[in-house]
This record gives C-alpha cells, sequence and structure tokens, in this order.
C-alpha cells in the first residue's frame, strides 16, 4: 500500500480579514492601536523627562564636587609627580584609596584645512606616502543609467516591494 502525503500548514497567527469590510475595520484598528501607542509614549516620555530633571538636581552638586575634588587631586599629583613616579619610572601612583595613573594617548592626525594640506604634501613631494585615491562603483550613476549595465555578471540592480497601511487620522490644529 502506498504512504498517503500528509500535507502540514502552520496555522495562520493572525486574524486573516474575509471581505473589503472587514479590512476596512482592520485599518481602523491599527489606527486606533496605533494612537494608543503613541499617547502611551508620550506619557512615558513626560514621565522619564520629569524623572531626569529630577535627579538632575540632585545629582549636580555632586558633579561639582567630584570636579573640584579631581582638579585639586591632578594639581597636588603633579606637583608631586617625580616622586610618586619614582623620576619617571612607573605611570601608576597606588595610594591608600587608590590610584593615580598617567598614561600617553595615542598620537593623532589632524588636518584643520584639508585642500591645504593636500598641496601642502603634494608640494612637498610627499603625496605617495601621504595621499590615497580611493576607488569605488558609483552607485547613483548605475541607478541614472541602468541600461549600461545591463549584462555586467557582478552588478545587479534590485527593486522592491513594500505594502504599507496608512490608516487615516484628523490632524486637529492648536488655537492659540
Amino acid at each position: 500500500m502506498a504512504k498517503v502525503a500528509k500535507i502540514k500548514a502552520v496555522a495562520a497567527a493572525h486574524r486573516v480579514p474575509q471581505s473589503r469590510e472587514e479590512v476596512v475595520n482592520m485599518i481602523a484598528e491599527i489606527g486606533s492601536h496605533q494612537r494608543d501607542r503613541q499617547r502611551l509614549k508620550a506619557d512615558m516620555d513626560d514621565q522619564i523627562t520629569a524623572i531626569r530633571e529630577k535627579y538632575d538636581k540632585i545629582i549636580t552638586p555632586h558633579n561639582e564636587a567630584i570636579q573640584q575634588l579631581t582638579d585639586g587631586v591632578h594639581t597636588w599629583s603633579e606637583a608631586n609627580k617625580d616622586a610618586l613616579t619614582n623620576g619617571g619610572k612607573i605611570k601608576t601612583a597606588n595610594l591608600m584609596t587608590g590610584e593615580i595613573r598617567w598614561r600617553m594617548r595615542p598620537m593623532s592626525c589632524k588636518a584643520v584645512r584639508v585642500k591645504e594640506a593636500i598641496e601642502e604634501i603634494k608640494q612637498k613631494g610627499l603625496a605617495a606616502l601621504f595621499l590615497r585615491t580611493k576607488e569605488e562603483i558609483n552607485k547613483e550613476a548605475i541607478l541614472a543609467n541602468p541600461e549600461a549595465v545591463q549584462g555586467c555578471r557582478w552588478i545587479s540592480l534590485e527593486q522592491g516591494e513594500d505594502f504599507v497601511i496608512v490608516p487615516f487620522e484628523t490632524d486637529l490644529e492648536e488655537v492659540a
């Protein structure tokens, strides 16, 4: 006897409208949920703002005290750096309640006026060392002229379709 193939289908996890009227009602429901969500988010943001303002007032004196103490410790440490670092042999001073550390940041390079800096590098004959040429595909130009790349193996043009539901809302004007 031959086995009968069983077809299993996953049950829809969502309501599927059966008529145009149901779709209209479901879109109205979506709009209602969106408005409720927006109201709740606004309430949450108001509460977060109030909490932040409350604690900012409480935290500000602590931030100011920490900054003043840090400035004082830094001034004293710089004045006593030679003794704290054994003449520069170590970069950390271990004190009873914590450590003081001196660390060199990695060197950084900043070009203040880029065009002028590039010209200066070229004039000094350093272009091969310090200037790069970046080669990249101009996707905007391809999208403007898609016929030109037809037949290219490594370039594909894709276009998708989004399904969007926009419930109607009434905009209320604020009157001053």
